[in-house]
């Protein structure tokens, strides 16, 4: 089966199994806490990954998941190389913890999806005013790390291309620091498999790598930023060195 038939049958199942999880989502929402709402979206997470898997041939594996056993129930900060829609659709499974992600707002304003994201009370960022978007991540980050949840953020600011590199942006370091919170670094290689505003999805093997949790106590912004810039940019060059 060509891969162009796949990638439509995939999307043939997303779109609607998207709605009606968005509209189950919403009719409870009036019941149910954002945690117990966010239990819904990891079914339709791992749902997402068999369908990946049997109908475009994309399989994952995952190395360092002990990195998050050893974190126990603190907080964390994730921090995440972004280069596909792949990352964000199955995160809430892979991550055994509740994962709040930082977004930006555009996302808000669409159907079924934007509406779940305000429903599970996601941090979400007006790009065009930094200094307003620095504001919320500080507030808003600080109220979920207090409720237990794991903050996600894609410190490229977008999808990148495959083998690429975009300077990272400090929001995420400096909410660690602001509320002494250590960070959980995360490379994958989606991109492969699952391309930046592409609808083509490629066989492949998806290959995410956890890394140690690197401690803010006693650095300054630079120190850490360095520290996780070289985690991840490395690890990439190890898990996908065809790409570099």
């Amino acid at each position: 089966m060509s891969i162009l038939i796949r990638s439509f049958l995939f999307y043939l199942y997303l779109v609607p199994i998207t709605i009606a999880s968005a509209v189950l989502c919403l009719v409870i929402t009036p019941f149910t806490n954002s945690e117990q709402r966010y239990a819904l979206v990891r079914h339709w997470s791992f749902i997402n990954l068999w369908m990946l898997d049997k109908v475009c041939n994309i399989q994952y594996r995952v190395i360092g998941m002990e990195h998050i056993q050893e974190c126990g129930a603190r907080p964390m900060i994730l921090l995440s190389k972004h280069q596909s829609a792949w990352e964000t659709i199955v995160y809430p499974y892979l991550f055994p913890r509740t994962l709040c992600f930082v977004s930006k707002r555009e996302l808000l304003w669409l159907p079924f999806f934007g509406w779940v994201l305000a429903s599970l009370e996601m941090i979400t960022i007006n790009r065009g005013d930094r200094e307003a978007a620095r504001s919320t991540v500080a507030v808003q980050g600080k109220r979920h790390l207090a409720q237990g949840q794991w903050i996600v953020i894609f410190p490229e600011g977008t999808r990148t291309p495959v083998g690429s590199y975009r300077p990272y942006r400090k929001g995420g370091f400096r909410l660690a620091i602001a509320t002494n919170t250590d960070i959980i670094p995360v490379a994958q290689n989606a991109g492969n498999v699952w391309p930046r505003n592409s609808f083509r999805k490629y066989p492949g093997l998806v290959t995410v790598s956890i890394g140690p949790a690197i401690s803010v106590q006693g650095k300054t912004e630079e120190q850490i930023q360095a520290e996780v810039e070289t985690w991840i940019e490395g690890e990439m060059h190890r898990i996908d060195p065809s790409a570099y």
